[in-house]
Parts: structure tokens; C-alpha cells; sequence
């Protein structure tokens, strides 16, 4: 891996060198990650999909629901769009608080997609359908222009992805999530995402599934803004799938997680992607902020950077899987994590544009100063030479994916991983 790859290195200008070739209508952008998710043959039904969630039992989801359900958390899901009439999803979806700009088919899924990924964040497994991990969240459905929507005039009236991404900062959604990615920045693109961050809204993004292929770097996933999320499987090992490199934040299950099959709404398909992982990182950082109310977005970033499951050092992230895979238990039933400033950048240690918001809950006595990321000095981070793309737990083992040994080989690709990670710098 060479310079060239970090946050801002080859692609810090949005039309500048390669990235110059912008991609038509925002690139493709569902494309890999939605066959990945939605493409095998069917074999589960909505009467048995709940076993297939293995995730659920390993975060301990029964407990973190004792302590957070993600009630009072609204999610923007900008997508393919997402229906409301799933068991799973009856009452949980939004339709009114949509802006007018992405208001158009909003509660019309055109795949399948943004309907998996909602339920994933915040589904009931009512009728047999998907439960989500942050049940007591609620939906905002953006319905935005992706590969899959084929018809020309259904396209004309769909909200771009940049004119998404702003109607979603606009709403009262506190999380956005966007399973979706293409290889090329776009400027407009590039300019929503700035515009939901000076919001104050916190957005994750799937990297991208061609890591066994082209290993392409992912937008928005790679923005600085952005919370790139790979997929892990339920041994805490990236999948051969999830894109890696220097803009990898943070990982979460992707690996046979199972999705709807299409538009249908009839049956749900065994999946991998970094789409699912997307989603599900999305509802954890649900579970915290409900916790927590009075956090900003800089707040809960830090709390699930500071107690991810990893056996590297903190300030040298894994190219495969950033700074670890996401333990909602660490903070909701353990009660690690340090919020830390409220305007502070948690990775980079900058200032960012929401200074001046509440942060009635302050660091408790019980949770170490030291567990605050590493700052640095360079206004970026140094990712490890030698990183894995395995994960273990550190802490207990109880209170994230029963892991085992501590993990210290690299099973997808190998080498040297040393560039300066200078994500949200500049």
C-alpha cells in the first residue's frame, strides 16, 4: 500500500488526477454492494430468518436492550428506498419527516435494498422478518437514484444521491447510513456529505466489495466526513470481500447476513456485504446516542472507536479493519468509553463545526482518561506496518464475538501497511 492511498493523499482534491474522471450520475453506486447482498439463491424465509442473524446473540443484543434500544434516534436510510409495510418495519418508518427534495418514492423500494438495510437497523422480526439491532430507532427513508433503478422516468423523479444526502441533513435524522459506493469522488457529492457533517450528523458508509478483485477506493466511504465500515465475519476475520486501506474506520458483521432477495418482499437471501455491515454499525452508533442523548456525533464516534474489539495499538489502524469492529456492549453494559470533547474530532483531534453543543453527560469516574484515542501530531495517524485483518477482543471477551486468541495474521493479502492516515485533515 503507498501513500498514494491515504484519506487525502492521491484523491485529496474531488477533481483532481485520476478522480478527475468523475463517474456519470454518481458512478454506479449500489452496483457490487447490492448483488452481494441480494444476489444468491433464495433458502430462507421470512418464518425462520431470525436463527440466521448470528450477530445478535454474539453483541448480546438481548442485554444491550435492557440498557438502549435506540429509542428517540432517527436514521436517514438513503437508498433504494424503504417499505413500510413490512411486518418488521410497521410503525417504524418515518414517511412524513422525508424532505420534499427526496420526498418522491420514498416508501417505494425499487430492489429491496434499502428495505433489508432498515430492518437490519431498527426492524421488530415481527411476522419473521429481520431483527434489527436498534429496534427502538426509527426511520427516515431517502429514496436516491442508484444502479438498480432501471426505469428512465422513475429515474427523472428519484432524488440524486448528492440532493439525498442533503434532504437527509436536513431532516431530524442524528445517523445517516448509506450502503452504497462507487470508485469516484463526485464534487457534488463530495459537497452534500460537508453539508450533513456542519449538521452535526453522523454518517457511515459501506467501503466496498471488490476487495478480492480491484480493491478500489470507495465514496463516499473515503470522504473525510465519513465512517467507512467493513464487514467481518463471526470470527472477527474480514471478509475476502470488504475493500481495505487506509480509509477503513471501523468493521462490523457483513458475512452471511441475510437480506430481502428483491422488491418482492417475499422471501430474504443469505448476504454478505459491506452493506450489512453498514447498517449495523449505523444502528450501534443508534444504541449509544439513545443512551446518551446529549452527545454529538463527535462524542459517539469516539466512544466506538475507543472500545472496538483489536489487537493492534489504538493510534495504528488496520487497513482491513480501521480501529477495530464495533462493541456497543463495551459502553452500554460495561460502561467504557470516553466521550471526550463535544467538538473535538476523534480521529484527527481537530475542531470541528458543532462547538457549542450540549454535553449534559459527562465522562464517568469510572472510565479511564487513557482510553481517550492517542492525538496526533501530524494531524493524522499512522497505520500499523504489519496490521491484521483479524480482530480480538480486548476486555471481555463476554461483551463482544466469542473471538478466542488474540489475532496476529493477516489471511487477506499481506505486507506492509505504513501510510500517514490523515482522514479529516487539511
Amino acid at each position: 500500500m503507498n501513500s498514494g492511498t491515504n484519506r487525502r493523499g492521491r484523491w485529496a482534491t474531488p477533481l483532481g488526477g485520476r478522480a478527475g474522471k468523475v463517474a456519470s450520475g454518481a458512478a454506479a453506486m449500489l452496483g457490487a454492494l447490492a448483488v452481494l447482498s441480494t444476489g444468491m439463491a433464495p433458502s430462507a424465509v421470512a418464518d425462520d430468518v431470525r436463527p440466521q442473524q448470528w450477530y445478535l446473540d454474539k453483541m448480546l443484543a438481548d442485554r444491550l436492550w435492557k440498557v438502549s434500544t435506540g429509542k428517540g434516534i432517527k436514521v436517514a436510510v438513503v437508498d433504494s428506498g424503504v417499505n413500510p409495510s413490512t411486518p418488521s418495519l410497521r410503525g417504524k418508518v418515518l414517511e412524513n419527516d422525508v424532505p420534499a427534495a427526496a420526498a418522491y418514492g420514498a416508501t417505494k423500494d425499487y430492489g429491496g435494498h434499502g428495505t433489508s438495510m432498515a430492518e437490519l437497523i431498527a426492524g421488530s422480526g415481527a411476522g419473521g422478518g429481520l431483527q434489527g439491532l436498534a429496534p427502538g430507532a426509527r426511520i427516515i427513508p431517502v429514496r436516491v437514484k442508484l444502479d438498480q433503478l432501471k426505469d428512465k422516468a422513475e429515474r427523472k423523479k428519484t432524488a440524486s444521491i448528492p440532493q439525498g444526502i442533503r434532504a437527509a441533513a436536513d431532516s431530524d435524522a442524528q445517523i445517516i447510513s448509506m450502503s452504497f459506493g462507487a470508485e469516484y469522488p463526485n464534487a457534488e457529492e463530495t459537497s452534500a456529505i460537508e453539508y450533513a457533517a456542519k449538521k452535526g450528523k453522523l454518517m457511515f458508509a459501506a467501503v466496498g466489495n471488490s476487495g478480492d478483485k480491484d480493491n478500489f477506493i470507495g465514496f463516499p466511504a473515503a470522504l473525510p466526513e465519513v465512517v467507512g465500515v467493513g464487514a467481518s465475519d463471526e470470527t472477527g476475520t474480514v471478509g475476502k470481500f470488504s475493500q481495505s486501506g487506509d480509509y477503513i474506520d471501523l468493521a462490523a458483521p457483513g458475512v452471511n447476513v441475510p437480506t430481502w432477495c428483491d422488491a418482492t418482499f417475499q422471501q430474504y437471501c443469505p448476504g454478505k456485504g459491506t452493506s450489512q455491515a453498514t447498517a449495523i454499525a449505523s444502528a450501534s452508533a443508534a444504541l449509544i446516542w439513545s443512551a446518551h442523548p446529549k452527545w454529538t456525533a463527535s462524542q459517539v464516534l469516539r466512544v466506538m472507536i475507543d472500545t472496538a474489539a483489536r489487537d493492534w495499538p489504538k493510534n495504528k489502524p488496520s487497513k482491513y479493519l480501521g480501529y477495530g469492529l464495533i462493541r456497543p456492549a463495551q459502553n452500554l453494559i460495561a460502561g467504557r468509553g470516553n466521550p471526550g470533547a463535544p467538538d473535538v474530532d476523534p480521529i484527527t483531534n481537530e475542531k470541528t463545526s458543532v462547538a457549542g453543543s450540549p454535553t449534559g453527560d459527562s465522562p464517568s469516574a469510572s472510565v479511564p482518561a487513557s482510553s481517550q484515542p492517542a492525538k496526533s501530531t501530524s494531524g493524522g495517524e499512522t497505520a500499523a506496518a504489519g496490521s491484521t485483518s483479524k480482530s480480538s477482543s480486548n476486555g471481555n471477551d463476554q461483551l463482544w464475538l466469542a473471538l478466542g486468541v488474540a489475532a496476529a495474521v493477516v489471511v487477506i493479502g499481506g505486507g506492509a501497511f505504513a501510510v500517514v492516515r490523515a482522514r479529516r485533515s487539511g
